[in-house]
Formats: C-alpha cells, structure tokens, sequence
C-alpha cells in the first residue's frame, strides 16, 4: 500500500514505472507480433484438414505465445533471459546475436521504446487514474494490432474482440463515456465501414477493406463512443491516402497495390479518444461554427 500511495503521490515516479512497464509489455508484444500470425495459420490448417476429411498431422512442439522460448532465428541460439532486457541487451550485444553474431532487426528495440514512451505518455496524461489503466491496455493492443497488419494484412479476433468487450466493461462505470454511447458507438463503427465495403464491392466489383476493419472502428466506437468515429474515420483516411502514397513510391507498387488500413484506423482512434474534444472545439472555433 506504500509504493501504491507513492506513486499516486508522485506523478514523475509513475510516469517512469509505468515506462518500464511499457518496455516490459513491448518485448512481449514482439513476441505476439510474431507468434500470434503463426499460431492462426496453424489453426487454420487444422480446421481445414478436419473439414476436408483429411488424416490429421502431427502437432509437434509446442508452440503459443510462452512456448518455445525465443531464439535467434538464424542459427537457433536460444535467447538467454540476460540477452532479453528490453533496449540494453540490443544495445549491449550491439544488435547481434551472441552465438552466430547475425544482426538482430532494429524493429525489436523500437517497438519495446516506442510502447515505453507511449505508456509514460497515457501516465503523464490521465495520472494515476482507472483511465490510465484502460488506455495502457488499448494503447498496446492497438501497437500490437497495427504491426500484424502491417506484416500479414490481419485483424486478429483473438485482440480485438476482447479489447470490444473490455471497452464496454470498462464504459459500464463511465470511464470514458456512458455505456449507450459506447454500445451505440461500437454498432456504429461496425456499420458504418460495413456499408462502405459492400457499397465498393457493388461498384467495383472488388473489396476494398477487410472484415478486420469493421470490428477496429467497432472496438474504438465502444471505447470511446459513437463521438469519436467521425474524427476517426476522417483522420484515418487523411494519414492513409498520405502514407499510402508514400508507401507505394518507396515501393515502386502499383496503385491496386493493397495496404493495410487498420494501422491507420488504430492511430486516429488513438488520437481521436485522447484529444478528440480539443480537435473538435478548435476545428469549430476556426470555422466560426462555434
């Protein structure tokens, strides 16, 4: 109860356990970045085998987001607990491996900083409140949600439908907005991209976004409530038609080139649940709306 009363006392002291916390939570979210995908397709497999009457195959060694323990994926050194610190073992093996010295990607370090610094920020910005803890929560599905997207083009239901009902649960004391408009807000997130899916599909003849997407701007609508979807939806086009372009350039794609949208959808309902009242008021006040 001591360190509790501390750091509820102390607001630097927080921000900074709750950093470390976060450095912690992104070394495992480079695990489940990675795993989770693998773990799905091996899934899938198996429901396949099973509805194609086929003889099932040896399930092997485990394999979840605990087992095996990590290794180096060059020559199978398995990761020490000392080789594991996030950002100082990178930094003190200088970005190698210990056994067959091949280069470790520079993506590991960044994501456990990036969610470390992304932590301090929710402490720093809420204070030692039940809605720091709900948005530390988010904050990291929602990193971990964006990269699987980025690598596999994949929504996993196994994140995001928990993170829907925990923002329904967590919106049945008014954490962040009552719980009508975070049920209203979670139904109008999944229609609302719905619609436009099959509205393109009818026109086109092509899909333009996954069913993954629908259930995000779900998820964000029952954190937040339905205010939040149009800053949302609009935010998350603008940065997606910019970065899209850029992407494609770097690329050298081709325009029906598909991108993931839900790392975009993920950033602007981040955005949009922090400073949405803010944008919002300023937009209108320029405007001379207000």
């Amino acid at each position: 109860m001591a360190l509790i009363d501390f750091l509820a006392g102390n607001l630097p002291a927080f921000v900074f356990v709750v950093f470390l916390l976060g450095l912690l939570i992104g070394s495992f979210l480079n695990v489940v970045v990675y795993r989770l995908p693998k773990i799905m397709q091996r899934e899938w497999q198996v429901q396949a085998r099973e509805l194609l009457e086929l003889p099932a195959t040896e399930s092997g060694a485990t394999f979840n987001l605990i087992l095996p323990n990590s290794q180096c994926p060059h020559c199978g050194h398995e990761i020490k607990a000392w080789e594991n610190i996030p950002l100082i073992s990178w930094l003190a093996l200088r970005g190698k491996c210990s056994a067959c010295k091949a280069p470790i990607s520079k993506r590991y370090p960044l994501v456990e900083l990036a969610c470390g610094l992304l932590s301090a920020f929710i402490a720093w910005h809420f204070g030692f409140s039940w809605q720091t803890g709900g948005m530390l929560l988010l904050s990291w599905g929602l990193l971990a949600m964006s990269l699987i997207d980025a690598d596999h083009q994949l929504l996993p239901d196994d994140l995001v439908l928990p993170l829907l009902w925990l923002g329904l649960i967590f919106n049945s004391f008014g954490l962040f907005t009552s719980l009508p408009e975070a049920l209203w807000g979670a139904v109008a997130g999944y229609m609302s991209l719905w619609s436009v899916y099959w509205l393109f599909k009818l026109v086109t003849g092509k899909e333009g976004m996954g069913y993954g997407d629908f259930k995000l701007l779900a998820m964000l609508g029952a954190w937040g409530g339905w205010q939040v979807l149009p800053l949302t939806i609009l935010l998350s086009s603008l940065v997606g038609a910019v970065l899209g372009v850029i992407m494609l350039r770097m690329r050298n794609a081709e325009t029906s080139t598909p991108l993931p949208f839900g790392p975009y959808l993920a950033i602007a309902g981040w955005i949009a649940l922090i400073w949405g009242e803010q944008i919002t008021a300023s937009y209108m006040q320029m405007s001379g709306l207000n």
